[in-house]
């Protein structure tokens, strides 16, 4: 009932070469649509011109007969245009298998079929690298435990005295204080003013 596949015989190349041909009709096709429809207009043209009947009649033949080999011409390249695109699909459907086996082909591939033997084999590797964060984010925490410890000012050493704090207020007012005299040396002008007028 199946028989043999002939599409399993068939070559890129014989397809390549169909195509080439369809494109070769379609373009002479379509070049002599185009030549006919400028014949057609420059009967057109001189028919409108014409003073004598009968050849303002042959010109009318003439076009009529040009206009049915347009649409003639033009099926057949409608025609072309889509047995090209199948022939375009079926070039293509070569190359995927062409592409498929070759890389099917491959030996690390092959293991590939084996998928309850991959299955296994990626069941395993995510429980090792769990395994492993497990163990460095177990790691990073002590080591995290371990510079809080030691980063700690709950030691004498570190911690301030009464006297530190006293020593802190004082240098912070300072501070403050020379800020707001050397805002007050920048604006001389009005203070100036005032304590003369004062005087006076």
């Amino acid at each position: 009932m199946f028989g043999r596949n002939k599409f399993k015989k068939l070559k890129r190349e014989d397809v390549v070469e169909a195509i080439i041909t369809l494109n070769k009709q379609q373009d002479d096709l379509e070049s002599g649509i185009v030549s006919k429809s400028e014949e057609v207009d420059k009967l057109m043209e001189r028919g409108c011109k014409e003073k004598n009947r009968d050849i303002k009649l042959l010109l009318a033949k003439k076009v009529t007969a040009l206009k049915s080999e347009i649409k003639r011409d033009t099926n057949r390249a409608a025609f072309l245009m889509y047995n090209v695109g199948l022939l375009e699909k079926l070039k293509a459907a070569i190359d995927d298998n062409s592409f498929v086996q070759n890389t099917s082909n491959i030996p690390l591939n092959k293991l590939l079929s084996d998928q309850k033997a991959l299955a296994q084999f990626l069941e395993s590797a995510i429980k090792n690298k769990s395994e492993v964060e497990n163990t460095l984010v177990d790691a990073n925490q002590i080591f995290d435990s371990y510079e809080q410890a030691a980063e700690s000012s709950s030691s004498p050493i570190y911690s301030t005295s009464e006297s530190d704090d006293e020593l802190l207020a004082m240098f912070e007012m300072q501070e403050q204080l020379d800020s707001e005299m050397a805002v007050g040396a920048d604006m001389p002008t009005e203070a100036n003013r005032q304590k003369t007028g004062i005087e006076e």
